[in-house]
């Protein structure tokens, strides 16, 4: 079963990376020009600047529309990214400077001025993509008049600066001249002519660089930096607690095990986590759902360090169209035999017989809700006509590979785990009946614990969560994933310390039930996340509206869910490995 599982992931990898790796196979060999050969030019979408997730086709604008209109094929990433890509009327051949040309002509209407108007109070921007490369501009922009009014300028001329090596693109560049700006604020039907200049220049960059412009900023006003020094000393403080917590755990064990050992020589009354060791390995309440959250979780870990690998391999350079949205569809659906090994190994262990209910419970734990919050997101975007709205072809698409491939491998590991013969290993046996849990102090209750477990492995992660944030709901770039890596171990590895310690002092004052308490303090880390995504959102966002905001908390719920369900696994097999050791030391009857 382990072969198989390897077999899994490695497939899922390849399956994931194959993609990029063609396109960038196509890209060195097809990305070259003649003189004079046309390069093509595609426009994308248009959206308020502040509302990412809120973009529409670039021609629900009344820019100057072609009449023979084509839309560029696209893949499953790029629909899922919102990506509209359609033919325009730019001419732009290779190596060949225009100073103005006439895109279009014609007379603004009411009607049209109010969208343009419209598209300029709430700073719309446009995409487009020159050979493969993002540009982008503004529609149009408000100025203040000597008499201190606001005027509507709408912007009628663009400049593309382009760079080349030999005969490939390299760099391109787009800007809007305010001197060609049109006045559109009262309603007066107003002449108006689109026009666009062109200069080619050489570079010595080769092609195989022609990205790494991208990596070092994006068109916002400020760049995308990392500061080192922040999250070096939020690391050191956290290894430090954790270094602290752990000494002075493993004191407290070690004059445990001495006590023990005298008291087994004396045969007093048995005392602390000692006096609980027949119910210790006690199985929990719901353990159909148990099992469903450890498995379900597990594939979620798998899922994200498979999605590390590939990021520190470099298939995720910046603007690789949807490559990110396709790995995570692929590899879920390709690791979804994990989830039901898991879950179904587990719940045999725990003596349960309900087989299709749990198989059921696992494959809709985390897709179950995902599709609810897409099927409300999805409608408010086609209320919208947003791009962010998914055509019913792509649906289908995704059904049926939900259909034809996870759930019939999580049918097929629960198959594996179910006759996966090994019984669970408890180094005491469980007595019949469970012992009373004394009354606790309100302090030692769940949620007080959850608090405290989820304080900790945030505050590792909180400095790269605004970037993170900013990369994913903003326009910034996010490309250092090794430093991203190495802040998801490190909350990895809290959230299993953390979670270990709180399982010691919940056993010490003799309360056996630590099997969901430890995946409700490992997964909180979940619910700091999202409490953050309030204070981004209010505070650190200019995000509006009822479609950006159902994205964003909508979406993030479900990030923040699967967060809860992954770290809630490592504080389970943490804890689990912690009370084996413990009990494994100390005579058993």
């Amino acid at each position: 079963m382990r072969r198989c599982l390897a077999a899994w992931i490695l497939l899922a990898l390849a399956t994931a990376a194959s993609g990029s790796l063609h396109r960038s196979i196509l890209s060195a060999r097809d990305h070259t020009y003649g003189e004079n050969d046309k390069v093509p030019l595609y426009a994308n979408k248009v959206g308020p600047f502040h509302n990412p997730s809120e973009t529409y086709q670039y021609f629900d604008l009344p820019f100057c529309e072609p009449s023979n209109l084509k839309h560029k094929s696209e893949d499953l990433g790029e629909v899922l990214e919102g990506d509209r890509m359609v033919t325009t009327r730019y001419n732009i051949t290779f190596k060949t400077d225009k100073e103005t040309e006439e895109l279009c002509s014609f007379k603004l209407e009411p009607e049209t001025k109010r969208k343009f108007r419209s598209a300029i109070e709430q700073d719309y921007y446009f995409q487009m993509f020159f050979d493969d490369l993002p540009l982008w501009g503004f529609v149009g922009k408000l100025q203040t008049d000597e008499k201190k009014e606001e005027r509507y300028m709408l912007f009628t001329h663009v400049h593309f600066e382009i760079a080349f090596n030999d005969n490939r693109v390299i760099e391109v560049t787009v800007s809007t001249d305010p001197d060609h700006a049109v006045d559109i604020t009262d309603d007066e039907p107003t002449d108006v002519k689109f026009t666009y200049s062109v200069k080619w220049k050489k570079t010595p960059i080769t092609f195989d660089r022609r990205m790494e412009k991208y990596q070092k900023y994006s068109f916002l006003p400020q760049h995308l930096e990392i500061h080192w020094f922040s999250i070096i000393n939020s690391c050191v403080t956290v290894l430090l607690l954790t270094g602290f917590l752990a000494t002075i755990l493993m004191r407290v064990l070690k004059n445990d095990f001495i006590k023990y050992t005298k008291e087994d020589e004396e045969d007093p009354e048995e005392t602390g986590w000692k006096y609980i060791h027949g119910d210790v390995f006690r199985f929990p309440n719901h353990p159909n759902m148990f099992a469903a959250v450890i498995g379900s979780g597990t594939q979620l870990l798998v899922l994200a360090l498979c999605i590390f690998g590939l990021a520190l391999v470099g298939v995720f350079y910046p603007y690789n169209r949807g490559a990110l949205n396709t790995a995570c569809l692929v590899i879920y659906a390709l690791t979804a035999g994990i989830s039901g090994y898991v879950s179904a190994h587990l719940y045999r262990q725990m003596g349960g017989e309900a087989w299709v209910r749990n198989l059921l419970l696992t494959a809709s734990l985390f897709c179950g809700p995902l599709f609810l919050v897409f099927c409300f997101n999805n409608t408010v975007a086609i209320s919208y006509r947003s791009t962010a709205a998914l055509p019913f072809g792509t649906i289908v698409i995704i059904f049926i590979i939900w259909a034809l491939v996870t759930f019939p491998l999580t049918v097929l590991g629960g198959i594996a785990g179910k006759n996966n013969k090994n019984e669970f290993y408890a180094p005491c046996r469980t007595k019949k009946f469970p012992r009373e849990i004394p009354a606790l102090p309100w302090y030692r209750k769940t949620i007080p614990q959850m608090c405290m477990a989820g304080f900790l492995p945030f505050s590792a992660i909180y400095i790269e969560l605004y970037y993170i944030f900013a990369s994913v709901w903003g326009h910034k770039i996010y490309t250092i994933y090794s430093i991203l890596f190495i802040v998801f171990i490190i909350l990895i590895i809290v959230t299993a310390f953390i979670t270990i310690a709180l399982t010691y002092f919940q056993l010490a004052i003799e309360d056996h039930e630590w099997w969901w308490r430890s995946v409700f303090c490992g997964g909180s880390t979940g619910l700091f996340v999202y409490g953050y995504c309030y204070y981004y959102y209010f505070a650190r966002s200019d995000m509006t509206g009822l479609m950006q905001t159902s994205f964003f908390f909508g979406y993030m719920a479900c990030v923040c869910y699967g967060f809860f369900l992954m770290l809630g696994s490592v504080g389970y097999r943490a804890s689990l490995l912690f009370v084996r050791h413990i009990y494994r030391a100390i005579k058993c009857e």
